[in-house]
């Protein structure tokens, strides 16, 4: 009867921590893909015009560094936005937000309208991560601290 009890208890035992090993092996990958963040510009840059209007993005940033962008539908010219796209979208892809942020990219010509929209926009969007990711890690809204040094 002592044997049965035993082998019952190392029995529990061993099925509460598989069990538990597969909890936490969850809220770990639920941890990781909340590292990704795809911002959508359409609404934060709406007056940002290129050539033919609004150049809307969705800018994907996973664990702090810009993996993809996205251009969404818009009315620009498909041959002018694909030369924009070309020369300005991978000056950005793999970078960090700060990095990207202190980016003075270069733009495409004979697109420069459409270039600097979407340089606008991913500004404006990584402006939207850079604070949204401060405001999670405080708690507490993003703040700029000025000099306090008064000029003469």
């Amino acid at each position: 009867m002592k044997k049965t009890l035993i082998i019952a208890a190392i029995m529990l035992l061993v099925a509460g921590t598989a069990s538990l090993d597969a909890r936490t092996k969850k809220k770990t990958t639920a941890k990781k893909a909340s590292a990704t963040q795809v911002i959508y510009t359409g609404d934060i840059a709406n007056k940002v015009i290129g050539y033919n209007g609004t150049t809307p993005l969705n800018i994907t940033v996973k664990n702090g560094v810009i993996e993809n962008i996205e251009v969404l539908p818009n009315q620009e010219s498909p041959g002018y936005l694909k030369r924009a796209k070309d020369k300005v979208l991978p000056q950005y892809i793999g970078k960090t937000v700060a990095e990207a942020k202190k980016l003075d990219a270069d733009i495409a010509t004979g697109a420069t309208y459409t270039s600097k929209a979407l340089i606008q926009n991913i500004q404006m969007g990584l402006d939207k991560a850079k604070s949204s990711s401060s405001k999670k890690a405080t708690g507490k809204k993003a703040s700029t601290k000025k000099g306090t040094k008064k000029r003469r």
